[in-house]
Parts: C-alpha cells; structure tokens; sequence
C-alpha cells in the first residue's frame, strides 16, 4: 500500500508496548498472567469501581453479561438498531430474541422514548450502546429498568472515556462490556473488559471466562498454588492473554492525552466541514464527555438513489484516504430477516442513517497535515459530486 495512504482506523504502538510484549516473550510467559490481573486492576481504577474482568473480545463480554443474567430461551433483550452486528450476536448467542429500538435522528443512539413500546411479558434486559462514543440517555433509561425491573446492560465499546455529569458509562447499569479492538480508541488488536456492580457476578463470570475453572494457568503452573482445580461451570475460553495486556496496559496510561487531541481534532472537522453539504455529528451536550471514537459524515438524502456514497468512499480512496461504514442498520442484514422476519419499514432512522453513513479517519495519531489531507479531500470529493 502506499505509504502516503491515511487507513481508516490504524492502530499505533510505541516503543513502550513493544518492550512489554518482549518482556512476556523472554518470559516464556504469554497466556493469561500478571500483566492480566495488572491490567485488571489498572482499568477498574480507570472506571472507578472495585474489579474487572478482562477477556479477550467485547462480544466475549456482552455474551458473559447476559448469561450471568440468566438470560435464555423466551427471553426477549431490548436493544438499537444501529450497531455492530456483535451486540445482537451476543443476545441470540445467549438464547434470548433481541428486539430493536431505531435511532433517534439527532445523536444516532436508541431512542429513548421507543422503548417503553417495545417492552413485553419476555422482556428481561435492556442492552444499550453508547455509539461512536456519545453517551445515551442513561438517567432516562435507568428509569425505564427500574419501573419494570429489567437488568441494564451497556455496550461501551466506543465509549471509554465517555460521562454524564462526571459518571463514567459502564457503571450506570448492572454489567458493561468494553472494546479494545484494533480500530478503538486504545487497542490491544483483540481484547475487551466486563464489570459489574455485584461482586458475585464479577467471580462468576472470571471463572466462565476460562472454561468454568476454579483456578487458573498461571496459579497452577508458576507454583503459587495447587496444580488441581474444579469446573464450576460450563464455561467458554474467552479469557485475555498477557501478550495482549503487555500492549494496552500502555496504551491506558496515555487515554486521557489521546482523548484531548481526539477532541481538538473532532472540533476542526466540525469547523472546516460545516458548509459542505453533508451531514456531520450533533453538538456535544456540554453535561457528556464523548468519547469521540468515530467520525462519521452523512450523505445527503437526495443522492441515496444516485450510489453517490460509493463513489464518494472510491473518490476519497483515489486521493490517498480510507474510509469505513459505521453500521449498515441491523434489520438490513439477510440472515436476521430469515431468523426474525424483520421489516425495515419499522427502522427508518436506522435505515437511513446506515444508508448515508461514511466513517473517515480519525485518531489521535493523525499528525496535523495527516487531519489536513483528511479534510481537504472530503472537500475536494463534496464538489466534484
């Protein structure tokens, strides 16, 4: 690939997570560790609560959440309609039937005024996702769990450093489950986190996360305790390795930095792009902390039967940028209409937001010309179309 092409979403690593990772090799220890409890421990201090279990995907831990929520078969999970497929995945995985909420128009998170409709006799939790890192309205849908006593989950998965009135999300519901895949704001290529508010649960699923086992590999094989262990339950192998903690443990000390410059440079796309004619994100509501993961603009309405989105993403892949789509809606996907006989009709946000939809680069790492480029070819593109 060309060296001058900006990629959409390419992580960065330094010297820093470069020598960790070497530390474990030289080690000969690279499977689930001390540098895992490390970054256990470091990340929960990082959120304010008391534990955290890393696993090894953000799916991992959604998928961990609602079994530890004794969520299963005739259940139904409330959730949006614009997400990563993995959000969905993880309620079907479960047992359960996902039931979606569409979008609201202006903050593209689920619409919070839908969901009491959607609520039946099976519904049993609300998963929400605070997307491309803008928080939900979580004090309105805290009182929604509370009136009908359902368990709250969040997807934070584009949402580490997100707040609302200086609560981090993750700890407004029961369980939260984070990304640190390759495209996140700090990465270790695979890798996520589960909290929860109950101690109970964080035992648990510390135990599901590695087969069921009472006790594990690095406890049995380094001598600090019995090389015998029980099965406590029919668990899954999602645990994290310490290769992958050697690269984010790093990657955490620097979040509040990156989060900064994500912000200045969030600021000067909205600045420099808002006469074109697209769509951009809404104002950030000055009680949130966004966590500014994605940058998405928004093809006009009038040029959706034009393919125009395709040839903007090919035009901007000409001028040496790479672009993403940060979500097709999820009743658009063939295999959920077979599973449920879903009609988009009833998505119409969604839909149209996942239609016009065009993630650009942007990253903490992009260097001032880098961010330039960026922006001028959006430019470039918007008047040539």
């Amino acid at each position: 690939m060309n060296n001058n092409f900006i990629t959409f979403g390419k992580p960065h690593y330094g010297d820093d997570e470069v020598s960790e990772v070497v530390d474990s090799l030289r080690k000969g220890w690279i499977g689930t560790g001390e540098k895992v409890k490390q970054f256990e421990v470091n990340f929960a201090n990082y959120l304010g609560v008391d534990e955290a279990v890393a696993v090894n995907s953000c799916s991992a831990a959604l998928h961990l959440a609602l079994l530890d929520s004794k969520i299963s078969v005739g259940d139904e999970v409330i959730t949006t309609a614009m997400t990563f497929c993995s959000t969905v995945n993880a309620i079907i995985h479960a047992g359960a039937k996902p039931i979606l909420v569409d979008i609201n128009s202006k903050d593209w998170n689920i619409d919070v005024d839908m969901i009491e409709q959607k609520i039946s006799k099976n519904t049993k939790a609300i998963l929400v996702v605070h997307f491309a890192g803008r928080p939900c309205n979580m004090i309105a849908i805290q009182e929604i769990t509370k009136k009908y006593n359902l368990i709250l989950i969040e997807d934070c998965a584009h949402a580490i450093e997100s707040q609302i009135n200086g609560q981090r999300v993750g700890t407004f519901g029961n369980y939260a489950a984070f990304s640190f895949y390759s495209t996140k704001n700090i990465s270790s290529g695979e890798g996520g986190v589960l909290i929860s508010n109950s101690k109970k649960s964080i035992e648990d699923t510390r135990q599901r996360a590695l087969h069921g086992m009472d006790k594990d590999a690095y406890k049995r094989f380094t001598g600090e305790g019995s090389a015998e262990y029980d099965l406590k339950s029919i668990g899954f192998k999602y645990n994290m390795m310490d290769l992958q903690a050697a690269i984010v443990m790093h990657q955490l000390k620097n979040i509040e930095i990156w989060h900064k410059r994500r912000k200045l440079i969030w600021q000067y796309f909205m600045n420099e792009l808002g006469p074109l004619d697209i769509g951009l994100p809404s104002i950030v509501d000055d009680s949130h902390v966004h966590a500014y993961h994605l940058f998405q603009i928004l093809i006009r309405e009038k040029n959706l039967e034009k393919n125009i989105r395709s040839k903007f993403r090919h035009k901007l892949h000409d001028l040496g940028i790479g672009s993403g789509i940060h979500y097709r809606a999820i009743p658009s996907f063939s295999i959920y209409t077979e599973l449920f006989g879903w009609d988009s009709k009833h998505w119409q946000n969604a839909i149209n937001f996942g239609d016009r939809t065009i993630s650009v680069p942007f990253s903490q790492h992009l260097t001032d010309s880098e961010v330039d480029r960026v922006i001028d070819a959006i430019k470039r593109v918007c008047n040539d179309i």
